[in-house]
């Protein structure tokens, strides 16, 4: 689309241009846009938020960490399983262990990872649930890790802060738009080496910290009060349409 003239046109011809990801936003100044917004495209339902809102805390050990995802390779699961393995490491942290929820080609070879990392029996491979199940599962986790890296949206890390789960992610693409400091800890994504150890250092310090988890849990669910429910998100809008 970035080569078509009528797209570039478009582009330039726009009062506003809306984009879901800071990457994109880079791409559509170079198309010629000159106002625009960075704004996720997702939210949840008033209904849907006050239900995740009533997951229970879980017991303080085991520290449990959760992916939930498609078993794809730009989903960076095999970035969260070598960070877990070095956080396995260190002397100071807590019981823990490593849950991963999704289906996808990629499940044999992450199995395989985490034998060859030497904790697969602190990693459980659930399978895809159906989203009742995927509820109950994430009310039994502590921390939401989602090292995707391509992801213009990432419902999945809405709904772990309106559970009130803390979020490590990469600071990539759409997570990076929705989870504000105060709720997660977004990591620098440079090359792989560094972004597995800095995954490893936020993995670390919601593990050994269960104040700092409850205090994000709380702004999380704040977050996603105020910003992305469906109703808030359609004034925002509207209010565009009125400028």
């Amino acid at each position: 689309g970035e080569i078509d003239p009528l797209t570039r046109l478009t582009a330039r011809r726009s009062a506003l241009v809306r984009a879901t990801t800071e990457e994109t936003a880079i791409r559509l100044k170079q198309l010629g846009a000159s106002d625009i917004q960075v704004a996720s495209a997702l939210g949840l339902s008033q209904s849907e938020i006050e239900r995740l809102a009533q997951q229970p805390t879980p017991s303080p050990l085991p520290v449990r960490f959760i992916s939930i995802a498609r078993l794809l390779h730009w989903k960076g699961i095999y970035l969260g399983l070598q960070a877990f393995a070095q956080l396995t490491q260190v002397e100071s942290a807590p019981e823990s262990e490593y849950w991963i929820l999704g289906e996808g080609p990629e499940r044999n070879r992450l199995e395989a990872l985490a034998a060859r990392l030497k904790i697969a029996e602190r990693v459980k491979f659930w399978g895809g649930l159906p989203r009742e199940r995927t509820l109950e599962t994430i009310a039994q986790c502590h921390v939401l890790v989602h090292p995707s890296l391509h992801e213009s949206g990432g419902s999945v890390c809405l709904e772990a802060m309106a559970s009130g789960r803390s979020v490590v992610c990469l600071d990539l693409g759409g997570p990076a738009i929705q989870v504000i400091p105060e709720a997660g800890l977004l990591v620098p994504a440079s090359e792989p080496v560094q972004t597995v150890q800095a995954l490893s250092k936020a993995m670390l310090t919601l593990a050994t910290d269960e104040k700092l988890r409850k205090t994000m849990g709380e702004a999380g669910r704040r977050h996603i009060q105020d910003n992305y429910v469906w109703e808030a998100t359609a004034e925002q809008l509207a209010s565009v349409y009125r400028d």
